[in-house]
């Protein structure tokens, strides 16, 4: 009986250490995106009708994650199925790929590390090829760029490469406008279901923006193109399905009218700021029911100002939509902790959720401040700026947006919610935070950009114990000084000054290794990823 409970001890250690050496060396960098799992909706007050249509455009968006897979990596079933590692498998389901979006290395044995084109350009493909590639689609962000007869570049529309996937959001989207009751919401899937099959998108914009009395909305198509850091061209597919808050969406509105006022808030010359968006623009707030697509790949968007073409913009308006369940999840697991581990008392005081939204959503509607053309005849800001217009872009929303924040806190419309320290310590957090979405992302290298002048500008000061000091009067001001330059380098498009910029304050410094390491040994997470609750 001895023999025998000894064998059992030694099998059980053996056991046990067989478990040890079998974990995952994925195991750490998935535990960085925890689970959050976003609650079954409220749909008190939704037709039957109304949830039918919820149900149809999640199918929509399921296909419109099919079409981003093809487009950012290729076959999602060839590279999961040759992964024998579910932890490393569920990495790359959160990658999309087998790169790391955090710094573009590939993670699966037989890839090289990320191209800065991504899917959207042959691999061998040279600036000088594409430049004397004659052909006027080439520039589209609607169009992949492939190889055709003898080798030479040829172009393929977006709705004939993923045709069949575009036939079932088609037929997905004129389902629910059959037996939606609002004709303002089966306008827009009508015309975006005409859209998707044309590439077309100036008429289901403006229906988008007309669909204002809808509780219920869709974003759906392809829209970013910050996983083109080739060329900045081309953009991704992704979806969202938003269930408006309305109370909170009323309160936003007001603020609408006030577009104007705020581009002569922005600091810096008047002819950088001349653009004004059409009388339409409407700010919501929402809740996030579901995400699909580049919405759902790597880090979370928690905001959105929609749509991007110009012209839709200027006839008619944006759309900012906060996703305000999301903004909260990321406040509580990621902003806040960070800010207590990283700043002093006298800062971390400071930290508000209410900030965090505020700024947000001035982030947002900053998108359609400044210009969208030059003014010296260079053409539009992203063919002026190319590839250094996606991050430079996301300075300007980032510092202008909590600029205009502190602006509201001195004309005392938000005065009573919080303060402008607060606003300005929690970008802080949240822009320190952010550095960590890593050099491949142009939102990472903008906050890194930031952090670097705000440096530079005496606006902290980190101390031995690795915490911060904030000077938050040199802060406002070098964010004022920062926003000022880099209108003027949109609105001239200065693209040589652009890359300067870029290549001078994107470096990540050794107190930003430290921080991470920091953040690291607190267990803080660098994003989520999302659990949805039917």
């Amino acid at each position: 009986m001895k023999r025998f409970l000894i064998l059992g001890a030694l099998a059980l250690v053996a056991f046990s250490s067989c478990q040890k050496s079998a974990k995952s060396p994925f195991s750490r960098r998935v535990s960085e995106y925890p689970v959050v799992t976003i609650a079954a909706p409220n749909l008190s007050g939704i037709t039957d009708n109304g949830k039918e249509v919820l149900n149809l455009y999640r199918f929509a968006a399921d296909e419109v994650d099919a079409i981003y897979w093809e487009q950012y990596f290729g076959d999602k079933e060839a590279l999961l199925s040759g992964i024998s590692d579910p932890v490393q498998k569920t990495f790359a389901e959160i990658n999309y790929g087998p790169w790391d979006r955090m710094n573009g290395k590939a993670f699966v044995e037989g890839y090289e590390d990320r191209l800065p084109g991504a899917g959207f350009y042959p691999a061998d493909m040279t600036l000088a090829e594409f430049e004397a590639f004659d052909d006027p689609d080439k520039n589209s962000p609607y169009t992949l760029i492939r190889r055709g007869e003898n080798d030479s570049l040829r172009t393929v529309w977006y709705h004939d490469a993923y045709k069949d996937h575009i036939d079932k959001i088609a037929n997905y989207l004129t389902a629910a406008a059959d037996i939606t009751i609002k004709p303002s919401v089966k306008k827009y899937l009508l015309s975006k279901a005409d859209a998707l099959k044309t590439d077309k998108y100036y008429d289901s914009g403006l229906a988008w923006l007309e669909m204002d009395d809808s509780k219920m909305d869709l974003v759906i198509g392809p829209n970013e193109a910050d996983d083109d850091q080739l060329l900045g061209l081309k953009r991704s597919y992704e979806a969202f399905v938003l269930l408006k808050n309305e109370a909170r969406t009323d309160e936003l509105m007001q603020y609408v009218s006030r577009i104007g006022e705020f581009q002569q808030d922005l600091p810096g010359d008047p002819a950088y700021k001349t653009f004004q968006p059409g009388a339409g623009s409407n700010i919501f707030s929402c809740d996030a029911l579901y995400y699909a697509g580049k919405a759902n790949a790597g880090i979370k968007v928690i905001a959105l100002n929609l749509p991007f073409d110009n012209d839709v913009q200027r006839d008619k308006g944006s759309r900012t939509i906060l996703l305000e369940n999301i903004i909260r999840a990321k406040y509580n697991k990621i902003v806040d902790p960070t800010g207590k581990v990283l700043l002093e008392q006298g800062a971390a005081q400071h930290l508000s959720p209410e900030a965090f939204l505020w700024n947000i959503a001035f982030r947002e509607v900053a998108h359609g401040l400044g210009v969208k053309e030059t003014i010296n005849g260079k053409g539009s800001v992203s063919d002026a700026l190319g590839s250094t217009a996606l991050a430079l872009e996301e300075v300007k929303v980032n510092a202008a947006g909590v600029l205009l924040v502190c602006k509201l806190q001195s004309h005392f419309d938000i005065h009573h919610l919080f303060t402008k320290e607060d606003a300005l310590a929690t970008f802080f957090a949240s822009m320190v935070r952010s550095e960590r979405f890593g050099e491949a992302s142009a939102i990472g290298r903008a906050n890194t950009m930031i952090y670097n002048y705000l440096r530079e500008a005496g606006a902290f000061e980190r101390k031995p114990t690795g915490q911060y000091s904030l000077n938050f009067a040199k802060m406002e001001s070098a964010l004022s000084d920062l926003t000022a330059l880099v209108l003027k380098t949109q609105a001239t498009g200065d693209r040589a000054f652009a890359a300067d910029f870029e290549n001078r304050y994107s470096k990540r410094s050794p107190d930003y290794e430290a921080d991470l390491r920091n953040l690291g040994l607190e267990g803080i997470p660098a994003d989520i990823r999302f659990k949805f609750k039917k």
